[in-house]
């Protein structure tokens, strides 16, 4: 059996990884670590859940605290992983964390939707490595607060993705501010959309490997096609298969309908909570927390949880609207059946989206059969299993009385023995703020 340590990983790390229960490496980082961590640039092609987080994170703290000594400087990180969404480099984070702590060395995210304040004190106190998003990174180095130019080696995750959401530009910029010389790695399902024009530009004497297609099969997913009569069996069948125990992710075309959806289903004691792009960045931690520990076992999400949102366990991924091409139901159904795990995916169609369906599941060359179904179907009690309990929903907080301001008695005194003075504008006495102005100019 191939083990960590076989591949040249050290024995701290080998020993952080046993601790997390992670003894046999995924192909892709059986293919990729021999290479990694002796200083080769390396292109990894593998489709979403196939294990590449811990094959460039394994490398990049082994090679800081071997081969790359240095000492931390304040703003200049010797590593950098790109990531194109707050979630992943928020995750990325997590899985190196206890690596980087096996040699003391620092680790820091930089994202947008967040005060760039902590950030900045981070990288003030000196970081060795910095996971972060192409958008916000180029903020603080235009602001002089990280500079690029001690950067060791530099990985860039998921650019495929990157490409689809117009970050090139920028991941170039940046890319060319980190030394020629350093390490670069480069994951990526495809390499379309200029992420080959990446790959000659920045790697040097690669070595490639290709562990799986971005269509290839995962043999423990299954895909399923409910088509239902109308928008009311449709909702009938959605709420029956977010009623398992197991841990759910629904996918929702707009931030309206998954807000609206993660309601309902949480009225009808099945705990919900949504992600989408109009949460703030406390408030889709918050949600992610309640989803990977439990509190709530359905997750409605919109397209921005289908890259780099990584729940242990997920078992079912429900296309509740589908997807408006191929690459984002590959994506979405990823979420499942990650890194050896077993899962389902099922898409739910409406008669008058049965032609479209059709056309993008042959396009993801995914080969399956339609089944006409009800809420009450066979099929679908087959793939639910067992009913979660019923969760009684929070009651609802009873709405604040609205607070009227103190009146004045006729002398002009503030009632409450004239503590209070009113500063006279313009030659005339300005009216004391009520309580709700007055929490406002706090």
């Amino acid at each position: 059996m191939t083990t960590f340590a076989s591949l040249g990983v050290p024995h701290a790390l080998a020993d952080v990884l046993s601790s997390q229960g992670k003894t046999e490496p995924f192909p892709i980082q059986a293919d990729t670590l021999p290479d990694t961590l002796v200083g080769r640039d390396v292109l990894g092609r593998g489709k979403t859940g196939s294990g590449k987080t811990l094959a460039f994170a394994i490398p990049m703290v082994a090679r800081l605290a071997g081969q790359l000594p240095g000492n931390r400087k304040p703003g200049r990180p010797r590593g950098l992983i790109l990531a194109p969404t707050r979630e992943l480099a928020t995750q990325i984070a997590v899985a190196i964390e206890p690596l980087a702590a096996a040699y003391k060395l620092k680790v820091t995210t930089i994202f947008g939707g967040v005060s760039q304040n902590r950030q900045v004190s981070a990288l003030n106190g000196g970081v060795d490595i910095v996971v972060a998003c192409p958008g916000r990174l180029e903020d603080l180095m235009k602001q002089r607060h990280v500079s690029l130019d001690a950067v060791q080696i530099t990985v860039l995750d998921e650019a495929d993705h990157m490409a689809d959401l117009g970050f090139l530009p920028v991941v170039t910029r940046i890319l060319a501010a980190t030394p020629q010389k350093g390490q670069r790695l480069l994951f990526s399902a495809t390499l379309d959309n200029g992420v080959d024009k990446l790959v000659k530009r920045f790697l040097t004497d690669q070595v490639t490997h290709s562990v799986d297609e971005a269509t290839s099969h995962v043999e423990a997913m299954t895909h399923s096609v409910f088509e239902v009569d109308g928008v009311e069996a449709k909702k009938k069948l959605v709420q029956q298969l977010a009623s398992g125990t197991g841990r759910r992710i629904l996918f929702m075309r707009t931030k309206h309908q998954a807000r609206k959806l993660a309601k309902q289903l949480t009225d009808a004691g099945i705990p919900s909570v949504d992600l989408h792009g109009n949460l703030s960045q406390a408030a889709r931690d918050r949600n992610l927390l309640a989803f990977s520990s439990g509190d709530a076992r359905v997750l409605v999400a919109t397209d921005v949880a289908a890259r780099g949102v990584h729940v242990d366990d997920v078992q079912l991924v429900v296309h509740v609207d589908p997807p408006a091409e191929h690459k984002a139901y590959l994506h979405r159904s990823g979420r499942t059946a990650r890194a050896g795990s077993a899962g389902d995916v099922v898409t739910v169609v409406l008669p008058e989206q049965r032609k479209d369906t059709a056309i993008l599941l042959r396009k993801a060359d995914i080969k399956v059969t339609p089944i006409r179904v009800t809420a009450d179907s066979p099929q679908v009690a087959e793939l639910v299993g067992e009913q979660a309990r019923y969760v009684q929903p929070a009651p609802k907080a009873a709405p604040q009385p609205q607070r009227q301001g103190t009146p004045r008695p006729r002398n002009g005194a503030p009632r409450g023995g004239g503590q209070r003075q009113h500063a006279a504008v313009g030659g005339r006495r300005r009216r004391p703020a009520g309580p709700a102005a007055s929490q406002r100019t706090r």
